[in-house]
């Protein structure tokens, strides 16, 4: 595994990224209040994809693991996580890349292509059609989790994921500014994700919408369906194989 190293992205903002493995590039971005080391090294995706033969990148988003977290406004323009991926790949003058994330780092891969990314292959984790296309209503429950970090009791909903942004150490200033960056993106412009996708679920995780529709309405898509519930499934060793199995198909 290589040490974090660092790069500054074109606000001066200083982001960090991970590597493990060496040959075909593959960009993966983690889920909300995770880090790259949390959802990718720990239990052994990365490690899993790398001997493949690929080149794991995996940054840690703005405000995550241990990339920089401004309180400054002017610092989360909408979308600004996929500015700073242009600017990750233009930093390692990445041309041909395959593209992945979990969760929000999937919201952000899609949003890259949406924008005009051209990965030459995409891996959606943990991501139903509704957490792209309906992401106000899942934005209302962080900005709670975020408002009720010190009052919330076990048995509410917001417990555990307050439970994980404490764990991660997350910001809460620098968090409840990324929320209000990310953008919702209607079923109409999933027609930019014409390169095959593996959308990759657990199979009782319904937390970002339904992951069939997802592929129903993407042009070449297919699903994986892996053991666990959203918080669990990145946790499996179901994931690695699945993305390995689909970026050597």
């Amino acid at each position: 595994m290589s040490d974090v190293q660092f790069f500054e992205a074109r606000d001066g903002v200083r982001l960090a990224w991970r590597e493990l493995g060496e040959g075909r590039p593959l960009l993966l971005l983690h889920g909300l209040f995770s880090s790259a080391e949390v959802n990718w090294v720990k239990f052994g995706t990365a490690a899993r994809i790398a001997a493949e033969g690929y080149r794991v990148i995996m940054p840690d988003l703005r405000i995550h693991g241990d990339s920089e977290a401004p309180h400054e406004e002017e610092f989360y323009p909408p979308d600004v996580l996929v500015r700073d991926l242009e600017d990750l790949i233009a930093h390692l003058a990445l041309t041909d890349f395959d593209l992945g994330g979990f969760s929000l780092g999937a919201r952000t891969s899609a949003r890259a292509v949406v924008a005009g990314m051209k990965p030459r292959r995409l891996i959606l984790g943990g991501m139903g059609l509704a957490g792209l296309a309906g992401w106000a209503k899942r934005g209302q429950f962080f900005k709670r989790v975020i408002a009720e970090y010190e009052s919330a009791k076990r048995g509410d909903d917001t417990w555990l994921s307050i439970q994980f942004m404490k764990t991660m150490k997350v910001d809460r200033i620098g968090a409840g500014h990324l929320l209000d960056s990310f953008t919702d993106t209607p079923p109409e412009a999933l027609a930019a994700l014409t390169m095959p996708v593996l959308v990759v679920c657990g199979e009782q995780d319904q937390d970002n919408g339904s992951a069939p529709e997802l592929v129903a309405t993407l042009a070449d898509a297919r699903l994986a369906t892996i053991p666990g519930t959203h918080m669990s499934s990145v946790t499996q060793p179901e994931l690695g194989e699945a993305i390995a199995a689909f970026l050597t198909a």
